[in-house]
């Protein structure tokens, strides 16, 4: 029964197991896979068991158990037969294959569905190019005219507060085009040697205005001894000034936020870390995909940490996540130092 569910096969199978031994009447089976049991009907302890591993890729993950409930006299094996071992051992061996065909056949339907996801993500990555690239002119003509419009000085208060709105939107619409692109890759950065706690102060300048109007206090731990390393300026500008965003905007009733540097074995590390709202595991586990936001329209795109993350990996990086729901999040980027 291949379209069967695992626990399902299991069930059946432990409920013939009594009948097949030499006192069916006080006997009692059990199939332990993992954390899960599965006994027979009316099950007991028994006092006397044979017992056989399921023994998965080389692995021990749980054994089949058949036993009486009360003492028998003795025969081959202890009160039970030579064939009786085989049997169960056989027994241990089908269902190590039903357990492996299973376990192949998730890892396939994920693999699947991870191809399916990237075949997606490839299609709009695509699409956002193409609809980014159509966006720029319009939204350069709407913010130069809006801007040179804001210089008149004949303007009323009314007036010149909805150009400034018009400025404002415009500039919005042109980073989601930015984060657009970054993500489909349609913009070529250009690498140097880099300071990461120059380019960390030159980026909480301005910042930490935003940081102190929402009640955070913005600590730097920063290490002097830091090496240089080879990366893109804006690039890593970019991936700071999004973790900080972030935090910011998981701190609504203010909190501490902390930059560190650090450096080992040919590794410099930047960590942001903060004192929010934190995460639970389940959005934990999606941060990293494109679109996906828990804030509302006007805050987020569910764009920036998908950047973040290619912008860093991009980088020869790595990026980690330590978050507790009501206590904060902290992320961990690790990057290469430049070679001497």
């Amino acid at each position: 029964q291949p379209e069967a569910l695992l626990g399902e096969l299991l069930e059946k199978i432990v409920a013939l197991l009594p009948p097949a031994w030499l006192y069916p009447e006080t006997t009692s089976a059990r199939i332990v896979l993992g954390d899960r049991a599965f006994k027979s009907g009316g099950y007991r302890q028994a006092v006397q068991s044979l017992k056989a591993d399921i023994v998965v890729q080389g692995e021990t993950c749980g054994f089949v158990e058949v036993g009486y409930m009360w003492e028998r006299p003795p025969l081959d094996e202890g009160p039970f037969l030579t064939e009786e071992r085989h049997l169960i051992d056989t027994i241990a061996h089908e269902l190590s294959v039903i357990v492996e065909r299973k376990q192949v056949e998730d890892e396939k339907a994920r693999l699947l569905d991870q191809l399916r996801h990237a075949d997606r993500l490839a299609t709009l990555g695509q699409l956002g190019a193409a609809v980014a690239h159509e966006l720029n002119e319009p939204l350069a003509n709407i913010l130069g005219f809006a801007q040179l419009a804001a210089k008149d000085s004949g303007l009323v208060g009314q007036t010149r507060q909805d150009i400034e709105r018009i400025v404002a939107a415009t500039l919005h619409a042109r980073d989601v085009i930015t984060k657009l692109l970054a993500f489909a890759r349609q913009t070529k950065g250009e690498t140097t040697r880099i300071d990461l706690n120059c380019l960390i102060k030159d980026g909480l300048q301005f910042l930490q205005s935003r940081c102190a109007k929402s009640g955070i206090d913005l600590r730097r731990q920063l290490d002097e001894a830091l090496p240089q390393i080879t990366a893109d300026r804006s690039q890593l500008l970019q991936v700071l000034t999004n973790l900080v965003v972030n935090a910011i905007q998981a701190m609504p009733n203010g909190g501490c936020l902390t930059v560190t540097t650090s450096a080992k074995d040919r590794w410099v590390s930047l960590i942001v870390e903060d004192t929010g709202t934190g995460m639970t595991e389940e959005v934990k586990e999606r941060i990293f995909d494109p679109f996906f936001t828990t804030k509302g329209v006007e805050q987020g795109t569910g764009l920036g940490l998908s950047v973040v993350r290619d912008i860093v990996v991009s980088h020869g990086g790595t990026i980690e996540t330590e978050t507790r729901l009501g206590h904060g999040t902290k992320f961990i980027i690790r990057l290469p130092v430049a070679p001497s």
